[in-house]
């Protein structure tokens, strides 16, 4: 009951945190916000925390202290903790298809609302900002500007603050970690859309605001004295430039025409992103930076958590060969780390390369295997080649071939076991995407499990007869069912033909598939090498803690060393700054020092932060894990072949030469149940079988199937489409971060 009453607690002030900083950018742009923002600043910058201080508090403090909360949060919950069922109707609603477009793609309910009211509040923004500069335009000193020149000039501006806006954003959707995204139970590899969405719209405002600005200066003739000069006082619009020239870098690198066949100039040139920040800062002034230094601090953060684990060496204890040009890897991990399904990791070979990094999906259950972790690769470029042709000199040569060195990064994945809330599954996939659903199948197979779904249909649609390879990690589940699971399989060889007198079954072909076995010696001690995971939630929490107060230290210590404080005695300062006897702080110090007083601060905050971590790292690594050993994580031998061929006929169907017909193969599931019943529909596959099973889904209404001896005619079905996202589709963008 107390953990209860502490999680709910918790989810209160999660609210709250984020409720108040939404509402914080909506009475931004309003004079009453402005005058008494001035006025608390005037009151504030005279004791020990300064106007800095009171700026972190407002605008930076709120979405750090959501993620400690978070993570505390999740720390609280069961272990990859199965959703109740009767409290799944609201998120059902608004996670359900409301757009099906081959251009944007898939788009549920959350995301459309979500993305109208972040329009709204630019518009709102952009209104509040520009009609209030109209009502009271000033000429610009030194500048002659007319009327319209001046109106222009500050729309102009103000296209900057919409820019800003984004920014703000930007980097919280590509955390992996500190993803607070894990909150609402999206994973990295969909969120990655969100930071494309945001960084086209920075892309855009920027443009407008730079290139607006530079029009106005170029017809009235003031761009050379204004764009070449590092202003001491206001804006540093060459710092501006700077940071225009570099977004549009990124920008246009990041177009799928250029990523996909250049993708090396994208992955150097999207590292620009630091001058793009370090410029923005100069530009725009520390006042401006706190509104997005939230997602920046936990970026600079999450990455250096991430450095700090993918140091740690792991070795590759065994591998399969199919002769499908796929590879499934078998890596030791220690017992205690537990990962949800449809998690993936990110590995590294340094033999091959020391800096490239590619995330594959985890095929195997924590569940199942205590000991072990396995990934399955389909070799289809350059460097998943090298893996193959590593392993293949590894299986032919006379000298055995031990310690294949490797580096991993994760396990990242959903906080909830989502599809265990549902009465009955129906997965559908095509080539490699069955491999988070390998993994689901030995989730759903595990004997503890209480309650899971009873009845599940995977459609998995292949080119070639060679594909069904990559069925056979779950091939003692599809012929020997366990824990009541009734499994049905339909496959699709779509690119050969069907012989009239193939007669064969899945077990045959299965039984007849040509997979090599490479089982690696090595003499390291075993405890060196298990993949230990992230830190636990708890101490995440404390090193987010640690470094935001470290970084706050800093800011208000240097500033009080490098910035001279007014006059103690307010009101004589003031009467002195009033008639000019006396020169405020801005006015003493250039524009640059508190800018670089936060940039100094930030990197000290990181640098304590990363080494904590590593201390954390060093104490998990000598800390020995309970019952590792080397009979432990030496792969089980088992005899596929005998085992397929011995298991009961199972009623699974192969068709050649045919493309799934989803929507019939849908309703033949939706016949064969009994009463209401919810259905998880997943799909992971290429963009055009999301779009077709979608519209199946985007409507929540009851079926009537027709079934006369059933007893049933009016039956309910509720399904509920769920996109799986493979990570080595998009790893173009999730290698960058």
């Amino acid at each position: 009951m107390a953990k209860v009453l502490t999680l709910l607690v918790l989810r209160i002030l999660m609210n709250l945190l984020f409720i108040g900083w939404i509402s914080l950018w909506i009475i931004k742009p309003t004079t009453l916000w402005i005058q008494s923002w001035h006025q608390a600043e005037d009151t504030i910058k005279h004791t020990f925390f300064g106007y800095y201080g009171l700026n972190f508090a407002v605008f930076s403090f709120p979405p750090i202290a959501l993620s400690i909360i978070g993570l505390i949060y999740l720390s609280l919950l069961p272990q990859h903790h199965r959703p109740t069922r009767g409290g799944r109707s609201a998120s059902i609603t608004i996670s359900r298809p409301a757009i099906i477009n081959s251009f944007i793609g898939i788009m549920p309910c959350f995301e459309i609302i979500a993305l109208f009211l972040f329009l709204l509040f630019l518009a709102w923004t952009f209104y509040v900002r520009v009609t209030s500069d109209f009502k009271k335009l000033t000429p610009v000193k030194t500048m002659n500007f007319n009327l319209w020149q001046l109106k222009y000039f500050r729309v102009a501006t103000r296209f900057g603050l919409l820019a800003e806006a984004c920014l703000s954003l930007l980097l919280f959707p590509v955390l992996r970690g500190l993803s607070m995204f894990r909150l609402l139970n999206i994973q990295f590899a969909a969120s990655v859309k969100y930071h494309v969405w945001l960084g086209t719209g920075l892309i855009f405002f920027s443009l407008v605001h730079g290139g607006s600005t530079l029009f106005i200066w170029t017809i009235t003739h003031h761009i050379e004295e204004e764009i070449w000069k590092w202003q001491r006082t206001g804006r540093v619009y060459v710092a501006g430039l700077i940071s225009l020239v570099t977004g549009l870098l990124m920008g246009i690198t990041s177009l799928p025409q250029i990523r996909r066949k250049k993708f090396e100039v994208f992955y150097y040139t999207h590292h620009l992103y630091i001058v793009f920040l370090v410029a923005f800062l100069f530009h725009a002034g520390d006042r401006h930076f706190y509104w997005v230094l939230p997602g920046i601090f936990l970026f600079g953060l999450d990455k250096i958590l991430r450095i700090v684990q993918s140091r740690s060496e792991s070795c590759i204890l065994s591998a399969r060969l199919f002769s499908c040009k796929a590879i499934e890897l078998v890596l030791p991990k220690d017992p205690r780390l537990n990962y949800a399904p449809s998690s993936f990791i990110f590995v590294n070979i340094p033999v091959i390369s020391q800096f490239q990094w590619h995330p594959f999906s985890i095929t195997s259950s924590s569940s199942v295997d205590k000991h072990t972790l396995s990934v399955m690769i389909k070799c289809e470029g350059k460097w998943t080649n090298s893996v193959s042709n590593i392993l293949e000199e590894a299986a032919n040569s006379e000298k055995k071939i031990s310690n294949i060195i490797v580096r991993v990064e994760g396990p990242y994945g959903p906080a909830s076991v989502d599809f265990l809330r549902y009465d009955n599954l129906f997965l559908v996939t095509g080539g490699i995407g069955i491999t988070p659903f390998l993994s689901i199948l030995q989730e759903l197979a595990c004997k503890n499990r209480l309650k899971t779904p009873k009845r599940v249909q995977l459609v998995f649609a292949v080119r070639t007869v060679q594909e069904l390879n990559m069925l056979l990690p779950v091939s003692s589940i599809l012929f020997n069912p366990v824990n009541n699971l009734s499994l049905k399989l339909k496959v699709y060889i779509t690119q050969e033909r069907k012989h009239s007198n193939e007669t064969r079954t899945l077990q045959e072909f299965l039984a007849q598939s040509q997979v090599q076995s490479i089982h690696l010696e090595t003499d390291e001690d075993y405890s060196r090498f298990p993949i230990r995971g992230q830190e636990s939630f708890i101490l995440l929490a404390t090193l987010v803690l640690i470094t935001m107060l470290t970084f706050l230290g800093f800011l208000i210590g240097l500033t009080h060393f490098f910035i001279p404080s007014e006059h103690k005695n307010h009101s004589k300062s003031m009467k002195l700054a009033t008639s000019g006897a006396m020169k405020t702080d801005k006015e003493k110090v250039p524009l640059w020092v508190p800018d670089l007083v936060i940039i100094v601060s930030y990197v000290i905050a990181i640098t304590i932060g990363g080494l904590a971590a590593t201390i954390l790292q060093w104490r998990r690594q000598h800390r020995e894990a309970p019952g590792l050993s080397k009979e432990e994580v030496k792969p089980e031998e088992r005899n596929l072949t005998e085992l397929i061929l011995t298991a009961p006929i199972e009623d699974h169907e192969i068709h050649t030469g045919e493309r799934p017909k989803l929507e019939e193969i849908l309703l033949e599931f939706e016949m064969n149940l009994r009463g209401w019943s919810s259905v998880g529909v997943l799909v992971c596959g290429p963009e055009p079988m999301k779009e077709g099973v979608a519209p199946m889904c985007r409507q929540r209404r009851p079926q009537c199937c027709g079934v006369e001896d059933s007893g049933n005619k009016h039956m309910k079905m509720n399904l509920n489409f769920h996109s799986l996202n493979l990570v080595t589709c998009i790893s173009a963008y999730l290698n960058i971060f």
